[in-house]
């Protein structure tokens, strides 16, 4: 079975061919330096690029596959959540071609296939379930128990600012540009922990919600106070100890987490998956506590169409069809799917 994978959920546009033996081929382009100019994501801009350059990439998909219609299957897409608009002409695309070409029809819950994106290519003993997932990214951080791929339950999630969020909005104020979790990432490489006191905030009568809202604030007041009094601070160190903090937050909810269900297995996904320093927090935490540690390759942390293909895999085989009133949903239940 061949799924051609549609993504469209935020600023990139991305197009995949994913089969029994793998990734067939992944074409993408992204609009990073466009939402630069304005420090974020703007929804509208990102529908046009999306429609601009969709059928284009198209093109490039099939060049760089070398097969043809012929050998596609099935047809997914992304249908939330995420940007209305952006999602929208996705799903136009998606819908047009399954038309035109008498294909089966399949929406995909982007977050669910972030995380099965560490189990690329499709192949469920890969991942070994059940396990217990984070996903770590610019727009969520939640924390699930996986007893299949298809069968997710929300253990916790953030109540205020995702990790990646919390990364671009301290990237900003220590003056990196847009997105800001690569640049933290190379200056924390650079810089020592333990020169600036970080909280590490907690979600009362909650053990497995995340908050980090307040460790981005502890950050933004460092950087006024150091402006107010003519004080330099160490970008580096501030780095360091920012970074360092957010993978100790995801660290211990995952070990806690692990003891309280019982899963001894973790997953990690989304583009934060990506991060130095929590690979290197996590892969610590689980050699020591004998957990295998599954993480995505570095060019499917962040959001891809080979992840959307390989989750339509799994939902075409557990029974899951779509159809031309498919519509998209820009704010999803986490541990529910819609078709």
């Amino acid at each position: 079975m061949l799924v051609l994978g549609v993504e469209s959920s935020c600023d990139e546009t991305a197009l995949a061919l994913v089969g029994d033996d793998g990734v067939a081929a992944s074409v993408m382009a992204t609009q990073a330096d466009l939402h630069a100019l304005f420090g974020g994501v703007v929804p509208e801009l990102a529908s046009r690029e999306h429609a601009r350059l969709i059928g284009p990439l198209l093109d490039e998909l099939w060049r760089a596959s070398g097969l043809t219609w012929n050998d596609v299957d099935r047809i997914a897409v992304t249908r939330g959540p995420g940007l209305l608009g952006s999602l929208l002409v996705g799903l136009a695309f998606a819908k047009a071609l399954a038309l035109g070409r008498g294909l089966p029809l399949i929406g995909v819950n982007h977050l669910h296939a972030h995380l099965l994106a560490a189990g690329l290519p499709p192949d469920e003993e890969r991942l070994a379930f059940p396990a217990l997932g984070v996903l770590v990214s610019g727009g969520h951080t939640h924390l699930y128990r996986m007893d299949g791929p298809t069968a997710l339950t929300a253990l916790g999630r953030t109540v205020d600012d995702a990790a990646g969020e919390a990364f671009d909005k301290a990237a900003r104020v220590l003056g990196f540009p847009y997105p800001g979790g690569i640049h933290i990432d190379r200056a924390a490489q650079q810089g020592r922990r333990g020169q600036y006191k970080l909280p590490k905030p907690k979600v009362n009568g909650s053990d497995f919600d995340f908050s980090f809202s307040g460790l981005k604030t502890a950050v933004i007041n460092i950087s006024h106070h150091a402006q107010q009094v003519g004080e330099q601070i160490d970008v580096n160190n501030l780095a360091a100890d920012f970074q360092g903090t957010v993978a100790d937050i995801l660290t211990d909810h995952l070990m806690r987490a692990a003891e309280h269900t019982g899963a001894n297995k973790i997953v990690v996904a989304g583009g934060v998956s990506a991060n130095s320093g929590l690979r290197a927090a996590l892969s610590k935490a689980c050699e020591e506590r004998g957990y295998p540690l599954y993480l995505p390759q570095l060019s499917l942390c962040g959001d891809n169409a080979a992840m959307i293909g390989s989750q339509a895999y799994y939902e075409y085989r557990a029974g899951v069809r779509g159809d031309l009133s498919l519509n998209g949903v820009a704010s999803m239940p986490v541990d529910k799917i819609f078709y």
